[in-house]
């Protein structure tokens, strides 16, 4: 008896300890998908219609990049140094992208010999 019992405790315990595996994943999943819908309200204020689509253009090539573009413009747009009528125009962007691009590229390298 005291076997069942230490048995049942086990299983008992490894249910609780999966339902929390998935409550805590299920959290983790409103949590992106409200940062992401957070995130697509802010970039409808920050760039036209022309802006969103070059930026999904650019995600299809290189998501990484577009994900810095987003947390780039989101940091200009709260601190206010996005300077000109918002939404952005898409020649506007045009010169940001080319800014941070720009910026990307001035990767120093020192070799110590």
């Amino acid at each position: 008896m005291s076997e069942e019992n230490e048995l049942d405790e086990i299983r008992r315990r490894k249910l609780e300890e999966l339902q929390m595996q998935a409550m805590q994943q299920q959290y983790a999943e409103n949590q992106q998908k409200d940062y992401e819908s957070k995130k697509f309200l802010v970039m409808r204020k920050i760039l036209s219609p022309e802006g969103r689509q070059r930026l999904e253009n650019i995600r299809l090539v290189r998501p990484q990049y577009a994900e810095q573009v987003e947390l780039q413009l989101i940091q200009l747009y709260q601190s206010g140094r996005l300077r000109g009528a918002t939404p952005l125009p898409d020649n506007e962007f045009k010169k940001i992208l080319e800014q941070l691009s720009s910026m990307e590229n001035k990767k120093e390298y020192k070799i110590k010999k």
